[in-house]
């Protein structure tokens, strides 16, 4: 497999149409997680840099994107936010991905009675396709009916407001995608997706990375501290004393009945929640995420030689990892997990998913 050479393009983030190709761009590391914010540094060589390059990464006005030159798959875009420069010949620069415009957008005043939560987190994302990104929504109902309740005073954003409700027990997952606007490739585009599984959830994928093979390092993290492992999940709405509402006590009766002893978790999800239902979804999820502890997986893998990114796999699909054998796994190991994000070193030749069992 060759190696991963990337296209960068400076785009007008209102239309997302081309305004120059960027081939002295260079980036630290690009970084993609489910459901989340992520951002980069650039650097930019003035010395041959085109002639419109400060109108394509003018902070607040750009979109940088990345298309991997093999497969010509839009990988990563990121909005430009900052952009530093003087006397020397390089221009440093840095941006967030699509998911952080969502924090600095609001849903207004919104009630929804037993609605389905993805149509609730299309409709509290809808303003940022009002004078906002170039943006489309691919939208699949999960199932889910809630209630939510959102006042404009109460000064939350749209970001908080989806990853509130995708935290719960069978609650849509979302991203937002970049993909090519049009078959002349001029332009791009961004996708929210909501859907009740990003990515192809699959328990023999074709995507495998191994050791040896194409793993140079690995790293597996298991943690049972506070906020990692439960087995015991209470979670509260707003409030103070009686006023304050509870989720029943949801708890991991199998393990503890296994000799567990009672860990017990309480939190808060997070404003708009109205209802104890919404507050056991809430608590039933955390409690399936907590109740073993966490099991997080680091790999990093020779990006030319392990399962190509936006091709072979992506953010949200399952990935194989098989260890023969290793210091940590003398005996070998060989797990299926999801990617709930990834990260790429383009100039090390680097890709690394990461990845959660369960």
């Amino acid at each position: 497999m060759s190696a991963l050479e990337l296209d960068w393009y400076g785009c007008d983030l209102r239309t997302g149409a081309i305004a120059e190709e960027l081939p002295q761009l260079t980036a630290s590391q690009l970084s993609r997680r489910l459901g989340a914010v992520t951002s980069s540094s650039f650097a930019l060589d003035l010395s041959e840099a085109p002639t419109e390059w400060e109108a394509a990464t003018d902070p607040g006005r750009t979109m940088l994107v990345a298309v991997d030159r093999q497969t010509v798959t839009p990988l990563w875009a990121g909005l430009s936010l900052t952009r530093s420069g003087g006397s020397g010949t390089q221009v440093e620069l840095a941006a967030c991905s699509p998911e952080g415009y969502l924090d600095r957008r609001y849903p207004g005043t919104y009630t929804a009675t037993q609605v389905d939560a993805s149509t609730v987190m299309a409709d509290l994302a809808a303003p940022i396709a009002s004078t906002g990104l170039p943006i489309t929504f691919d939208t699949t109902a999960s199932g889910l009916l809630i209630d939510y309740e959102s006042v404009d005073t109460d000064d939350k954003t749209i970001l908080s407001s989806l990853q509130t409700i995708s935290a719960m027990a069978g609650a849509p997952e979302w991203t937002i995608d970049v993909v090519w606007a049009d078959a002349a490739e001029t332009a791009f585009a961004l996708v929210l997706r909501i859907r009740p599984t990003i990515g192809t959830v699959d328990t023999a994928p074709e995507a495998v990375f191994d050791l040896p093979g194409c793993i140079s390092d690995y790293h597996l993290s298991e943690s049972y501290e506070q906020g990692k492992g439960a087995t015991v999940v209470v979670a509260s709405g707003e409030g103070e004393g009686n006023a304050r509402i509870q989720s029943d006590v949801q708890t991991a009766d199998g393990l503890i009945a296994a000799g567990w002893i009672r860990w017990i978790h309480r939190y808060t999800p997070g404003t708009g929640i109205i209802s104890v239902g919404q507050l056991n979804a809430h608590a039933q999820a955390t409690l399936q995420l907590l109740q073993t502890g966490s099991r997080a997986w680091t790999v990093d893998a020779v990006a030319s030689e392990a399962p190509r990114l936006g091709s072979d796999w992506n953010l949200g699909n399952s990935v194989s990892i098989q260890i023969t054998r290793s210091p940590r796994h003398p005996a070998g190991a060989s797990v299926v997990a999801r990617a709930y994000g990834w990260d790429l070193d383009v100039a090390g030749n680097k890709v690394s998913p990461i990845l959660l069992e369960g």
